[in-house]
């Protein structure tokens, strides 16, 4: 579903992404692991435009994306769910989940959508005419990724959803994204908690300053003597 070739981006004179080449499959979650500033977050806003890419090239379906417009990237079907939820603070619930579907025209099938996400998340049916900027860090949470799906993308991008949330919070968000895939929504997880997102992956990449160093399995990550000591304590 997803081919980068050799992409190379950053910001300014700083180069973040130095070639990396990355394989997602329709229907997988695949996760990206890495420390701090290895470039995972550069390549999410990479596929979704919103990084200009120096050279190499992003295909999703077969098609050319790299460069397009951010606009034209979620109408292919990438939604990108970002790092610190960034949902519409003075916007209400439903207001923020409308954000989601703005590039669609089918009121019955936008309003069908809605209504599965508050049967998936009730705190937001409840809290539906809030401010969206008066939630919880999980609630936020929960808005941004049903925001992300009120497009009907083929691919989620998450980004460090679990930062900033409590544990049992964490566990429910890693049960909601495997669900998102397993119903058929392709998924591109970056987390910086490397074991649960490698214990839910089906395949992983590790990313090391702008680079891919290791791919595989998240049980063959879980058992890899580098990751172990690097990235799971051992």
């Amino acid at each position: 579903m997803l081919e980068i070739r050799d992409l190379v981006c950053g910001y300014g004179h700083v180069t973040a992404l130095k070639g990396l080449t990355i394989d997602v499959r329709a229907g997988q979650l695949v996760a990206l692991v890495g420390a701090n500033g290895a470039g995972k977050s550069t390549t999410l806003r990479a596929i979704s435009g919103l990084v200009p890419a120096r050279s190499g090239t992003i295909r999703f379906e077969g098609r050319d994306i790299a460069g397009a417009e951010p606009r034209r990237i979620l109408a292919e079907g990438i939604a990108h769910c970002p790092e610190g939820r960034r949902v519409f603070p003075q916007m209400s619930v439903a207001e923020n989940l409308a954000m989601g579907a703005y590039l669609r025209r089918d009121r019955a099938g936008i309003a069908a959508d809605q209504a599965r996400i508050y049967g998936e998340f009730p705190r937001l049916a409840e809290r539906r005419g809030q401010a969206a900027g008066t939630l919880s860090g999980g609630e936020q949470q929960m808005l941004a990724i049903g925001r992300a799906l009120m497009a009907r993308p083929k691919l989620v991008l998450f980004d460090e959803p679990s930062l900033g949330l409590a544990p049992n919070i964490v566990e429910r968000m890693f049960a909601v994204i495997r669900a998102i895939c397993d119903a058929g929504t392709t998924v591109l997880l970056v987390e910086q908690n490397a074991f649960a997102a490698l214990e839910l992956c089906d395949y992983a990449y590790l990313l090391e300053t702008g680079r891919i160093v290791l791919a595989g399995t998240g049980e063959a990550l879980i058992a890899d003597p580098h990751v172990r000591e690097a990235y799971l304590g051992g």
